[in-house]
């Protein structure tokens, strides 16, 4: 997949907004934009989020800004006068000196002052050239005798910076009993203070012997990464199991504790995915979250009854994760090299490098222990509480209590990181930019957002038969593996070729077949359509207990039959049973008959796909390679 399956939005830029064409006109904000209608010319406003692919503009592709924040608005521009006042003599430098006396009063300045300028911005070759200095002395420049500065050098060296951590008063009282001794006159208490503020903080509180706190406090939470410069840069993704029981959706009775996949931009603190499951960590919840980071969240919220706007996608460029193995699968490592993010892990005994993901999951704890049925952080918090018999809410209210929290709190507040403005503000800033600062100009929009949920996923190489597709027992077919059936390799005709095809171990009714050719994932149902959907999990659970059946044999007729009679002992012990309500809610739901293939071109309207389901399978974990099968 290469960037194609993202489009910029810019004026100029030519949508679609269901059947209508639309050219933008302005951006308005974050996530909305003029355009006009290019059949009538009425203009209006659309939001970012319902636009679909770009029918014909060419990508901008304007250079990053000069970064005139580190100046004041005033300091910049004076520095822009000084550069107009110059132009004259920049765009036709070969003058007379009474050509030049002209140009520098019509400046208001000195002619040598105006030479000054120009020789200045000759050498720096920018504009920043031409900020005024400030009068007075420099930062930093020192006005003691060489041998004052000598005696404080030597005090802060083999005195303060030691681990026996002398106080500033004693620091003090040092230099002036060695200023007495050297029969030199004392500096002030004043401006030995002020050197020891002026050392650096990291490094004064390693060499005092606080190297831990020296890297929590001081140390960019990076590693080989890109700076986080602006939105999307870099993100971070973690699990965590939530502190609080839910209750299954037919009996609502306790299942158990559902876990969090997260992802949080660093720039600005915002949650930009997530994904809730009673799974255990996997790459399907890696595919899940990474999905939605990407993607418009309008239709997301809409599901949950979640009033509020989150107005986060876009292409990620750097995607930070610790060592866990589901991040450093094969389906996580094609994903990404698919999208082209940059896939970077936690340094390892490294923690501080994950400390935005590790601040936030701490935020979520903290928030859901006022959700009855929390577990707390330990059992002494919990004492006295029956977190089982409190628990009142299903998994989807669980989720959608989160969802809430983050846009319409979380999003919203101070951040003391953030220089005591909210995550939404930071991330609006970086966007559309300040007056000190140009922003990155709105994100692109996914054109296919269940193709990147399928780069994610899972996959297997395969080869194509006259019968289809075997996978684990199960065979799959549709015509549009027809043209591939004995396919060999173009430089060799004796060797079979193997196609990638991947599979939501969730529910395995259907795998995905990436038509080399088209460049789109396909579709394949069972062949036998009769089958119920099920997941990776349940299928190889009753493949292995067939098999201890029938001493060896198995085939796909008798690991449905066994299916089939295992989900009716559940169904039958559900009402009591927690293991069963847990497995019965994991359960894949039925789907009607297949669709048409979709691809980066084409709308997903896949109508076959299942509603977010879930499994106990977490093996899963990279590329498969499945042999000729007959």
């Amino acid at each position: 997949m290469s960037l194609a399956n993202f489009f910029k939005v810019e004026p100029g830029a030519q949508v679609f907004v269901g059947p209508r064409k639309y050219r933008v006109t302005h951006m308005l904000s974050i996530d909305s934009v003029l355009a006009e209608d290019m059949e009538t010319g009425v203009s209006a406003r659309l939001r970012i989020e319902t636009l679909s692919m770009i029918v014909s503009a060419e990508d901008a592709s304007g250079a990053a800004g000069f970064p005139i924040h580190q100046y004041s608005k005033e300091e910049w521009s004076v520095a822009q006068k000084r550069f107009e006042a110059l132009r004259p003599m920049i765009e036709h430098p070969i003058r007379s000196r009474t050509e030049v006396e002209k140009l520098a009063t019509a400046a208001g300045v000195h002619v040598a002052t105006y030479y000054k300028w120009l020789a200045a911005y000759h050498d720096a070759g920018h504009v920043a050239a031409l900020v005024p200095r400030k009068r007075g002395a420099a930062k930093g420049q020192k006005h003691l005798a060489a041998d004052q500065e000598l005696v404080i050098s030597s005090v802060v060296e083999d005195f303060y910076l030691k681990k026996q951590r002398h106080s500033p008063k004693e620091v003090v009282d040092e230099v002036l009993q060695r200023c007495k001794r050297a029969k030199i006159a004392a500096p002030a208490p004043s401006t030995i203070r002020r050197r020891l503020k002026e050392l650096s903080p990291a490094m004064t509180l390693r060499r005092r012997g606080f190297k831990d706190k020296a890297r929590d406090v001081y140390e960019p939470i990076r590693g080989s990464f890109p700076g986080a410069d602006f939105p999307l840069a870099v993100v971070q993704i973690d699990h965590t199991p939530l502190d609080v029981i839910v209750l299954d959706e037919v009996h609502r009775k306790p299942i158990g504790r559902p876990w969090l996949t997260l992802a949080i931009d660093v720039y600005s603190r915002m949650i930009v995915g997530l994904y809730v499951t009673l799974d255990k960590p996997s790459a399907t919840s890696v595919a899940m979250c990474i999905s939605h980071a990407m993607t418009p969240k309008g239709e997301y919220l809409a599901a949950l009854g979640v009033e509020g706007n989150w107005p986060v996608w876009g292409q990620i460029g750097t995607l930070h994760a610790d060592n866990a193995r589901e991040f450093k699968c094969k389906a996580v490592t094609r994903g990404c090299q698919a999208n082209h993010i940059d896939m970077q892990w936690r340094p390892v005994k490294k923690p501080h490098y994950g400390a935005h993901i590790e601040r936030y999951m701490g935020v979520v704890a903290t928030e859901l222990k006022k959700v009855p049925g929390a577990t707390f952080s330990n059992i002494q918090q919990r004492k006295g509480y029956d977190s089982e018999k409190e628990a009142v809410c299903t998994m989807k209210e669980v989720e959608a209590y989160l969802v809430e929290f983050i846009v319409n709190n979380y999003h919203q507040r101070s951040h003391s990181q953030l220089k005591d403005a909210s995550p939404t503000r930071i991330w609006q800033q970086g966007i559309v930019g300040t007056s000190e600062r140009p922003g990155i100009g709105a994100m692109p929009i996914v054109g296919d957002p269940e193709r990147i949920r399928m780069d994610f996923l899972p996959y297997f190489e395969i080869t194509i038969q006259r019968s289809g597709v075997r996978l684990e027992n199960v065979f799959y077919y549709d015509p549009v593996l027809d043209p591939y059936i004995g396919a060999t390799m173009p430089d060799d005709p004796n060797v079979k070729q193997k196609f990638i095809f991947a599979r939501d171990p969730r529910d395995i009714s259907q795998i995905y077949f990436l038509d080399p050719k088209a460049d789109r994932y396909t579709p394949i149902p069972y062949r036998d359509l009769s089958h119920p959907s099920v997941s990776a999990a349940e299928l190889r659970e009753m493949t292995k207990a067939v098999r201890a059946e029938n001493k060896g044999e198995v085939d796909e007729h008798r690991i449905f039959s066994s299916i089939q009679r295992n989900r009716e002992r559940i169904n039958a012990s559900t009402e009591s049973t927690k293991a069963a309500r847990r497995q019965a809610a994991t359960r894949p739901k039925a789907k009607p008959t297949p669709v048409p293939s979709f691809g980066v071109a084409d709308a997903p309207t896949n109508e076959r796909a299942a509603e977010p389901v879930l499994s106990i399978f977490d093996q899963e974990l990279g590329v498969f390679e499945v042999g000729e099968l007959n």
